[in-house]
């Protein structure tokens, strides 16, 4: 275990290459004016009231307290940040990947995953082996990248995290009422499959999975077609999880299919 964070050090992970026609850096967000860019583009890619942004003040006091702000640059312009917040997992001093944000115009580039490499270095270069985060179950394109794309694991299913949502609407007009149910993914930053993953190479699993669960492979349209089978969906995969979990399974695996799409789930 390190003895404690390094709150004072500035980021040496520097990444340069090439997107969309433009040269892009992956640095440390450092300057009250970067840190601003990342509470811009959290308005503008997640689209939430300011109440639910986190400020430039929540920023520099988690980087105060050991933690980092990676953000990606085209020339001089934000076009990407991932937030790393101190935590301890275990017993361990480990990263809490708060929120990730690519600008819309440089989404499906590669620029998220390279953010999230980029804090696996940083991580490391500190001394933390155990980065966590949260995503929703039900989302199977998120699921592939976090299980298969980092190499993150699966054991904890948390029901309704952050409160129930009734912005989301099939109409426009009617609340649907959806829960928050979150997995919590812990990416184990040494893991043989990580590494793999990280030097381009594939990985694959020794043993048969124990168990499989299922998710909807269009969760977007699921849920403004039919908010009532959107909700029947989310207590399945709460039941579901909440049973291989209770069994000691770990999802360390998912399949990418255009109509089943699943997790695998391994002792």
């Amino acid at each position: 275990m390190v003895s404690g964070f390094n709150t004072t050090a500035e980021s040496n992970i520097i990444v340069s290459f090439e997107k969309m026609d433009a040269e892009i850096q992956i640095r440390e967000c450092v300057t009250l004016d970067e840190l601003s860019s990342c509470v811009d583009l959290q308005r503008e890619v997640f689209a939430l009231p300011d109440i639910e942004i986190s400020p430039v003040r929540h920023l520099i006091v988690s980087k105060s307290a050991g933690g980092f702000i990676l953000g990606a640059f085209a020339d001089s312009e934000l076009v990407g940040f991932v937030l790393s917040v101190p935590a301890v997992i275990r017993g361990a001093h480990a990263f809490y990947s708060h929120m990730t944000a690519v600008k819309e115009t440089f989404q499906s580039s590669g620029i998220g995953a390279s953010l999230k490499w980029a804090q696996r270095d940083e991580a490391l270069c500190r001394g933390v082996k155990i980065v966590k985060w949260t995503f929703e179950p039900w989302k199977a394109r998120n699921a592939y990248f976090n299980l298969e794309k980092l190499g993150a694991i699966v054991s904890e299913y948390h029901p309704n995290f952050y409160g129930v949502d009734y912005t989301t609407a099939s109409t426009g007009e009617v609340p649907i009422g959806l829960a928050s149910d979150r997995l919590f993914a812990e990416w184990h930053l040494e893991s043989d499959k990580v590494k793999s993953l990280a030097a381009g190479e594939s990985y694959s699993e020794m043993n048969d999975p124990s168990t499989e669960i299922a998710v909807t492979p269009d969760w977007s349209n699921l849920v403004a077609d039919d908010p009532v089978a959107a909700i029947t969906e989310q207590e399945r995969l709460k039941r579901e999880f909440e049973a291989a979990f209770a069994h000691g399974l770990i999802g360390r695996g998912f399949v990418r299919d255009d109509a089943s799409p699943k997790y695998l789930l391994f002792k």
